[in-house]
């Protein structure tokens, strides 16, 4: 029993790319960089959002909510990465590994459900266009909102918590860059094919059956597209919904392939590259896809850097 609590008293190695120690620097510079452009763009997004009226619309509203959790997710996961990638120390409390755990479990399965919501609300927009201001009223936009974050909130207290139990009987030793559930299930010391099905469960619920629901919303969306008489129309809504189904695929194709392959042909050097990718590139990505693509976003920054936004509001 001493043995098995052992990890809760020393907490974790973080070993991460610690093989390829001249690999750390530039991956440091990696890190930090890809931070630092999360934080600008997502922020950047929100304050628009909110500062320019014509923004004030549910979709605009949905998409503040996921810069904010871009925001977070990668503030719960970046700082710590860089801590292990610059020094010699490559540790994590097993307080902080819990927090980084609950956390980014709840902020990733938030992201699962709130793009089914951003994905709802396109459909109602571009398929029932005479009714979008009546259906996506404010209300139902903060519930489906609030639904959204109490979803990943509850999958994390019972994935992670599930998790977590397992005893590790003194191996320390976590061969990643965070803490993260695949990584912790290698790491324990009894048999963990419950854990396993549970994570496939989860993984069914929060990684398959969320892209399959969107992709159905756009099978609607395109015919009602082409049935559009208006060109300028039909290209203002390819380009807005082609944003969002842009961000879906990278964001669901590389957590479907870190969590849904067998536990036998799951490399670790590769998981790495994979979490790596999700976790600081992919929150990076959202608000670049969103500006370059989306003219709304684009007259609003300009707005921003002239200072006419600033002046609508006073």
């Amino acid at each position: 029993m001493e043995k098995a609590n052992e990890s809760s008293l020393i907490g974790f190695v973080l070993l991460g790319f610690s093989d390829h120690p001249r690999l750390e620097a530039v991956l440091f510079v990696f890190v930090l960089l890809f931070y630092l452009l999360t934080l600008v763009g997502n922020i950047t997004i929100i304050i628009i959002s909110y500062l320019d009226p014509p923004l004030h619309t549910p979709m605009y509203f949905f998409l503040s909510n996921l810069s904010l959790l871009d925001i977070c997710f990668t503030t719960s996961l970046a700082p710590q990465t860089l801590v292990n990638l610059r020094g010699p120390e490559k540790t994590i409390t097993y307080g902080g590994c819990v927090v980084q755990l609950y956390i980014s479990l709840a902020l990733g399965s938030t992201e699962c459900i709130l793009l089914v919501v951003m994905a709802l609300d396109r459909y109602v927009a571009v398929c029932k266009p005479l009714h979008y201001v009546v259906i996506m009223n404010p209300r139902l936009c903060q519930q489906l909102a609030f639904i959204s974050w109490l979803s990943g909130l509850a999958n994390s207290l019972i994935h992670a918590t599930f998790t977590l139990q397992l005893p590790f009987c003194g191996n320390h030793r976590l061969d990643h860059f965070i803490c993260e559930v695949p990584a912790l299930l290698k790491l324990a010391c009894v048999d963990t094919t419950i854990n396993e099905l549970v994570l496939f469960v989860v993984s069914i619920l929060f990684l398959l059956i969320p892209p399959a629901l969107i992709l159905i919303s756009y099978g609607f969306i395109t015919q009602a597209v082409l049935r559009l008489k208006s060109v300028e129309a039909r290209h203002k809504a390819f380009s807005t919904c082609s944003s969002h189904l842009t961000v879906v695929i990278i964001f669901y194709g590389t957590i479907i392939y870190m969590y849904l392959q067998p536990s036998n042909s799951y490399a670790q050097d590769q998981g790495k590259f994979i979490s790596l990718f999700y976790t600081m590139v992919t929150p990076t990505l959202n608000p670049i896809i969103y500006t370059l693509r989306n003219k709304d976003v684009k007259d609003a920054l300009k707005k921003l850097l002239t200072g006419k936004l600033y002046s609508l509001q006073t």
